[in-house]
């Protein structure tokens, strides 16, 4: 049933030797995880999270998977859609850019889950997530499904596929119906992203997690997958991405190089969408410098692939829900410079559908797209605000590093202190301490089934 993709992978899945990741590696897999669990407790209220988490209630399973933030326990994969759901909500947690965006931790919580239900060790689950984090990454700079109108979440079913079939410890033609099982018949259309957004932006990803979990312990079972899943004749490169991969860009794995992209991937500062950070942060450097001053008028430069996916639609002008709101650069400079910060409050419905915010989007604020700004993507993310204030000063500010990017990158203390925001009020001091204390010590723990557990919020 092979295909060379197909073989390639699972070569990879086997290759990998989880006693031989760098401890650089390592411990970005680990401040991955503490962010995850911090972006995920803090979405825990949000009407998605409750759909998809009473969803999995209603499957009780002893000795099955934890549903952060509670005691309960289910099946693997309804634990993977449903923590997968927390960890997206906010659009808080990592990217990383290339031909394809991809939001890569998002396969944590359904590898998490899968192996807190086999109780592997928490070198196993890191070599896992390293794995995949370098499979995704690879394939992000090996062709663009956005260009074809298909959702990146594809991308995520094959790296927890290849995770799931690491953990589970299945051979290569196991892994290899893993691959097919997850993909085939699983093909996500980007209309989840046009447009106004609804709920299922915040549980696209955790889908196709969850649909990658059941294909891993389905081909555990012995189930076979569609032959060529990727290069047959209307596979996944003929249908999804037009043409083949670009070989060279996958040839780290071909040489069966051990994970190291989590290193090139990126720890997002503010709840919104990657392409908008570096406006953010021109924004809040504006903001300081206002004096007295009002803001009377806004303009934005951006890039090309800011402007397709942020800025274009006419909701984007107007949003009308959270899911859209922090996909506007629009919205989100405007908020950042009128309140001076960007939190999870600032996409409220109340905050989203204030008079002054609304009118100062319809009335005074401008966009366009830069050639030289696009010239310099995806190496950076260059957004360029211009203000003009009551006072008649007129201030740009251009961005290409936000913080948080590779070429940026949040040091330990802010990692921690983004987890500390995000869990304030929902765990106490000493449960987040317990937390902390257990992630960076994950390479050490012999069971992960330990760490779930110490997320239970106190209701």
């Amino acid at each position: 049933m092979s295909d060379s993709i197909s073989r390639l992978f699972a070569d990879y899945v086997a290759a990998v030797d989880a006693a031989q990741i760098a401890p650089a590696v390592s411990h970005e897999v680990k401040r991955r995880v503490l962010d995850s669990f911090g972006v995920a407790l803090a979405a825990f209220d949000s009407d998605t999270a409750r759909v998809t988490r009473a969803f999995a209630l209603d499957t009780p399973l002893a000795g099955g998977a934890t549903l952060l933030g509670t005691p309960h326990r289910t099946m693997s994969a309804l634990a993977a859609f449903a923590n997968g759901t927390l960890v997206r909500y906010l659009d808080f947690n990592d990217t990383y850019l290339s031909l394809e965006p991809l939001h890569p931790s998002d396969v944590i919580p359904a590898l998490l889950a899968l192996a807190e239900t086999r109780h592997c060790s928490g070198r196993a689950l890191i070599a896992a997530i390293a794995l995949a984090y370098e499979i995704g990454v690879n394939l992000c700079d090996a062709a663009s499904l956005r260009k074809h109108k298909w959702d990146h979440v594809n991308y995520i079913a094959i790296m927890v596929a290849a995770g799931a079939a690491k953990l589970l410890g299945l051979d290569r033609a196991q892994t290899e119906n893993a691959l097919s099982l997850a993909t085939v018949p699983h093909a996500a259309m980007r209309q989840t992203r046009a447009g106004e957004l609804a709920m299922w932006k915040g549980a696209a990803a955790a889908n196709a997690s969850r649909n990658a979990i059941f294909a891993a312990l389905l081909a555990e079972k012995g189930m076979t997958g569609p032959f060529q899943p990727f290069e047959g004749e209307m596979g996944f490169c003929e249908l999804l991405t037009h043409a083949p991969f670009d070989r060279a860009k996958l040839s780290a794995l071909a040489t069966q190089s051990a994970p190291h992209r989590i290193l090139d991937t990126y720890i997002k500062k503010y709840p919104v969408e990657y392409h908008a950070q570096s406006a953010v942060d021109a924004a809040l450097d504006l903001f300081t410098q206002r004096r007295a001053a009002e803001m009377i008028a806004l303009h934005i430069d951006t890039f090309q692939a800011g402007y397709e996916i942020i800025a274009r639609d006419p909701e984007k002008w107007q949003p009308k829900t959270r899911e859209t709101a922090d996909h506007s650069i629009q919205y989100i400079s405007v908020v950042a410079l009128q309140d001076g910060a960007i939190t999870q409050q600032s996409f409220d419905l109340e905050r989203i559908r204030a008079a002054r915010t609304q009118e100062f989007l319809a009335r005074h604020t401008t966009l366009a797209e830069k050639p030289e700004l696009s010239a310099g993507y995806p190496d950076g993310i260059p957004n360029t605000l211009t203000v003009t204030w009551s006072d008649g000063r007129v201030l740009s500010q251009t961005v290409r590093y936000p913080r948080g990017h590779a070429r940026n990158p949040m040091d330990d203390a802010e990692v921690i202190a983004k987890f500390e925001a995000n869990v304030a009020g929902r765990l106490t001091p000493a449960q987040a301490a317990a937390v902390r204390d257990a992630v960076w010590a994950l390479d050490a723990c012999a069971d992960v089934a330990t760490v779930p557990p110490l997320l239970v919020l106190e209701r």
